[in-house]
């Protein structure tokens, strides 16, 4: 529990819904911020901040010190709010699934200096406070190329083993729903890329789409259609729950 934030919204008299009321979003956004790795998004904490008569690092110590790239805090701060995460993936486990050698491993295959490589897998671990349970956090829907699961990183076995089982937790715990789509599935639109969709509490949606050229967060209708669209066709070529399970443990086994 933030009991900074807890005990400032109650000096001020203030209510998750009366305070959602004033910054114009939802009460459940702003009873989130009571969890930790629960920050707001950076064009509210000013606000926030000031209606509760408190500092922003008072309130939120880790605001301040954030080790993610600058150009991927705005996501970060759409993805602690988020009610719902689906997420396709192409050629990596996902960030918020991945463990920390994984992340590491994946950091460092980027040519980063160590020193970025150690603040970047801090700011990559960071984020899956928000899929913890009981932080009322987002539920992940990830789908995943069956490529994601066969294909090594690092030079250690053991690496991907140990990721593998951490896919598994996650799914067999229900805190992800998982779905892969297998080897033998042809040509979909999968291939054109990774991306992310976000359903925000106020019933907005938001899209977050990576390239290795740049990384673009979307939020007109147009392309927001567009992405809804690959998503239910990459959905569609997925295996179901069950069987996405039996060939992820399939795959773990086979890396053992």
């Amino acid at each position: 529990m933030n009991h900074a934030f807890v005990a400032a919204l109650a000096a001020a008299g203030h209510t998750a819904e009366s305070l959602a009321d004033r910054i114009g979003v939802h009460p459940k956004t702003v009873a989130r911020w009571a969890n930790p790795g629960h920050i707001p998004q950076s064009r509210h904490r000013a606000t926030v901040a000031g209606l509760l008569a408190k500092e922003i690092d008072t309130l939120w110590p880790d605001a301040g010190r954030r080790r993610e790239p600058v150009w991927f805090r705005p996501w970060v701060d759409l993805e602690r709010e988020a009610v719902t995460l689906r997420s396709f993936e192409l050629a990596w486990v996902p960030g918020l699934l991945q463990t920390e050698a994984y992340a590491r491993a994946t950091l460092a295959g980027g040519m980063l200096a160590a020193e970025a490589v150690d603040e970047f897998t801090e700011a990559r671990l960071a984020r899956q406070a928000i899929l913890a349970p009981g932080e009322g956090g987002p539920l992940l829907v990830a789908v995943l190329d069956e490529g994601v699961l066969r294909r090594r990183v690092g030079d250690d076995r053991a690496l991907m083993a140990a990721q593998l089982a951490c896919l598994l937790g996650h799914a067999e715990a229900g805190t992800v729903q998982l779905h892969i789509v297998p080897a033998d599935a042809p040509s979909y639109p999968g291939l054109d890329g990774p991306f992310t969709i976000a359903d925000m509490p106020d019933g907005s949606r938001v899209a977050h789409v990576d390239s290795a050229a740049q990384a673009q967060i979307l939020d007109q209708p147009s392309d927001l259609v567009n992405l809804e669209r690959r998503w239910e066709r990459i959905r569609g070529e997925a295996l179901p729950r069950g069987r996405s399970l039996a060939l992820l443990r399939e795959a773990a086994a086979a890396w053992t």
